[in-house]
């Protein structure tokens, strides 16, 4: 049986609500191989102090250790936002077959800034399950402002 985008999201949304819920803006992210979940992340820009830690990059590490190498080709990343350009570049550097993300971010996604930075390959899918993804983000900046 072949499990559903949503499903894999799902989990993603989960990563999200950790993050949320230790005060960390809530994008989360899972990385399937062969459909399996290989790593889960959320942001940790501000548990760690470092503004690489966003929920791809520590996906895509853990990933990279699991597999034993930097590649994620056979690989989808399952995000709740739209990578930015910095993780759109390592995604691009990690060569990963699909990426599949929840809401878009019309100020610092990558499609808005930094398009071609992606493997030649790789393939896009959005919007999957983006309402949710977006009440996540939008519950989480209301709350701080």
């Amino acid at each position: 049986m072949v499990l559903s985008d949503e499903y894999f999201m799902k989990y993603a949304i989960q990563e999200a609500r950790k993050a949320f819920d230790s005060g960390e803006i809530p994008v989360g992210a899972v990385v399937v191989c062969n459909q399996t979940i290989i790593a889960r992340a959320h942001n940790l820009t501000e548990t760690l102090n470092d503004v690489t830690a966003h929920a791809e990059m520590q996906a895509i590490t853990m990933a990279a250790n699991v597999l034993g190498g930097k590649y994620l080709t056979d690989c989808t990343l399952y995000v709740t936002l739209e990578p930015c350009s910095m993780c759109a570049g390592a995604l691009g550097w990690s060569q990963i077959t699909r990426i599949v993300y929840g809401a878009s971010d019309s100020k610092k996604g990558y499609t808005t800034n930094t398009l071609g930075v992606l493997h030649p390959k790789t393939q896009i899918a959005n919007n999957i399950l983006a309402d949710e993804c977006s009440a996540l983000l939008k519950n989480f900046f209301k709350k701080r402002r």
